[in-house]
């Protein structure tokens, strides 16, 4: 669809928001522009979303990917481009951050998502007890023409049954929740519009592992478009049935599951690179020929130089994809064999046990993973093992010669006015890193920052910069004890797996906070859980591991902040006893990926085909290819679909 003509002043004015002639769908941006100063943070993005459609918006940090989201949720306006969508188009935004100020009761927060119509139905109220003059009577017959266009009569059944749904308790207050059943509220609150599309920015942020087990299952479950950032790879894995990249301002867009994507995406970055190569061997060729003297007055001559400006500008205007964090780790002088050793710890606030004759023994070089629900003592056991808390029964012994690295502890004293330089160097130009002097500014370009973002504040961070910054200042120091509180949050995939190679081969010891079952899986040797029942265990191996050792799960957990239910788990004996696939079904997963590819190549031929000017002189057939596009558009989702089902149950 072609652009109106307008001036440029009108075109830095906004996006054109016009009702599409076609198929309805939740949105479609066309051709988004948004730059930050000289930087093209979307460079003509095209984006047609469909209905069912579950895509991760995946890119590396301070790519664009919340800024992007903010264009589809209307709270950010691009320089240009056209933002489509049929005028009724429901569209609810969960932003990373939970916001500071909300108040009142669950019940109350949740019902700001209902819109106008709880205020409609509190003024039908008002008037209802007031003088019945005629101006009343006119406007209570103007409300209850509003409320029941709205099906507001059933406001409160329909807020009981999404409280219900979500598993909270309307009563309590939202101050004394945690952060991630605050999360389910502000969801809540997000749903009770019946969105058709649903924007989420990090959800997993703030939940405990049994909470993203919830979310996935209801995501799964949610009938309307959805559109989420995320760095749980897990939660990806499930419940994407397409991936979206945002990479140097471009989007490109990847039908499957995330491992597909990341092995077409492998194969994609290679032919990149391959044109990119064989492009700069041409350059400077041409580069060679023009040094070498030519005759202006030549035409053919003249028609070569003018080429090779061209060349010239097309390299120039190539973005360079972002390197790979430089991150190094300082183990300083070996530790003791043992390093802690804790006793018959018990520990608990108030009324409240969180430790009951708990013992351990940590040495050199495990790799320890804490897992349990919000709010259930992990942070406590952690200041227990580290000599911060005295217990209240027990002991704990450390090991001789440790150098212990807390994350935590420098995440809260970073200043957000202050430089990164500042952040990093406390006043110094310089730093040692693994016995190196080393230039702070050098340092912080290891770690993907710009001398421009170095030399700014704090505050002007996404949060996965600002993690990734906490981490590089942690790692400028030496550590044979290095202690980690969920370290994956808000981190790219890339920046991701850099963390867990270099934990992976860290010669120190390790104990590592986090509710990335991924993470755990590939970084730690073993878990201490606190496990439903209310006791704390020790488990061989990941988290994956700890699902086949640890004790059958009631079929509700008891909650782990009080007012706030925890979802239903699956015991791993229910989990067992699920029906396998028969010898048909075997068959039919087998054959769907090649049907999938199939058609995918018949879509990409029709559309080849379509966008031919010449197609459109038999009418006809110009519309049997564009039902035919339609259909395929619909037995792939179908496909997709039945293809997560049957791996489910495989």
């Amino acid at each position: 669809m072609g652009f109106p003509r307008k001036s440029r002043d009108n075109a830095r004015r906004g996006a054109v928001r016009s009702r599409p002639p076609t198929q309805r769908f939740p949105v479609q941006l066309q051709q988004i522009h948004l730059h930050f100063g000289a930087l093209a943070l979307l460079d003509g993005i095209d984006w047609h979303l469909r209905p069912g459609d579950r895509i991760a918006l995946v890119g590396r940090n301070g790519a664009g990917k919340s800024t992007l989201l903010k264009v589809l949720a209307g709270l950010i306006t691009p320089d240009s481009g056209r933002i489509l969508n049929d005028g009724d188009e429901r569209i609810a935004w969960l932003p990373q951050e939970v916001p500071v100020q909300l108040q009142g009761s669950v019940r109350e927060v949740v019902a700001e998502g209902f819109g106008p119509v709880v205020a409609w139905l509190a003024r039908y109220r008002e008037l209802l007890d007031a003088s019945a003059s005629d101006a009343t009577q006119a406007e209570l017959s103007h409300l209850q023409e509003r409320i029941d266009g709205a099906d507001g009569w059933r406001l409160d059944q329909r807020l009981d049954a999404l409280l219900d749904r979500l598993g909270l308790d309307g009563t309590a207050p939202i101050g004394s929740l945690s952060g991630g059943f605050k999360r389910r509220v502000l969801l809540s609150r997000a749903l009770a519009g019946e969105p058709d599309l649903l924007l989420l920015d990090e959800p997993t942020n703030h939940l405990d592992i049994q909470q993203i087990e919830w979310l996935e299952k209801f995501l799964l479950e949610f009938p309307g478009a959805l559109v989420f950032i995320s760095h749980d790879r897990e939660l990806v894995r499930r419940v994407a049935t397409g991936v979206a990249e945002l990479d140097r301002g471009k989007l490109s867009c990847w039908s499957g599951g995330y491992d597909r994507y990341l092995r077409d995406r492998a194969a994609a970055l290679a032919a990149e690179q391959r044109e990119e190569a064989l492009f700069d061997k041409r350059l400077a060729a041409e580069e060679a020929w023009i040094r070498q003297g030519i005759k202006a007055r030549r035409t053919r001559n003249e028609g070569r130089v003018r080429a090779l400006e061209a060349m010239r500008r097309q390299r120039a205007e190539r973005r360079a994809r972002t390197g790979s964090v430089n991150i190094r780790v300082d183990a300083g002088e070996r530790s003791g064999q043992i390093v802690i050793e804790a006793q018959h710890l018990g520990h608990g606030f108030g009324d409240r046990l969180l430790l009951r004759d708990f013992s351990t023994l940590i040495e050199r070089g495990d790799r320890v993973g804490i897992v349990g629900p919000n709010g259930c003592g992990k942070t406590t056991l952690i200041r227990l093992l580290l000599g911060e808390l005295t217990p209240e029964s027990g002991s704990v012994r450390h090991g001789t010669r440790l150098e212990i690295a807390y994350s935590d502890q420098l995440r809260e004293t970073l200043d957000e006015d202050a430089s990164l330089i500042d952040a990093v160097g406390q006043g110094r130009t310089s730093i040692e890193v693994q016995g190196r002097e080393q230039s702070v500014l050098g340092y912080l370009g290891e770690s993907l920052f710009s001398p421009a973002q170095a030399r700014g504040p704090v505050r002007a961070l996404s949060g996965g910069e600002r993690n990734r910054l906490a981490l590089a200042r942690l790692f400028t120091r030496p550590a044979n004890l290095l202690v980690l509180d969920e370290p994956t949050n808000d981190l790219d995939a890339e920046t991701l797996e850099i963390l867990e190679t270099l934990l992976i081969e860290y010669p120190g010891t390790l104990l590592l906070v986090s509710h990335d079952r991924a993470f755990l899986d590939n970084v730690v040797t073993s878990l201490i859980a606190f496990d439903p029942d209310g006791e704390v265990r020790e488990y061989v191996g990941g988290y994956a591991d700890y699902l086949r050792q640890r004790p059958a799960v009631p079929a509700r957990a008891p909650a782990a902040v009080p007012g706030a239910p925890v979802a239903a788990e699956v015991a791993p004996a229910a989990r067992a006893g699920r029906a396998k696939l028969n010898n048909r079904q075997r068959e039919e997963l087998a054959a769907i990926p090649a049907r999938i590819e199939a058609l995918e190549a018949e879509q990409q031929e029709l559309a080849t085909t379509l966008g031919s000017a010449e197609f459109y002189s038999d009418a006809g057939r110009a519309a049997a290819a564009g039902a035919r596009l339609q259909a395929i558009e619909v037995e792939l989702e179908q496909l997709l679909a039945r293809w997560t089902e049957l791996e489910d149950r495989a």
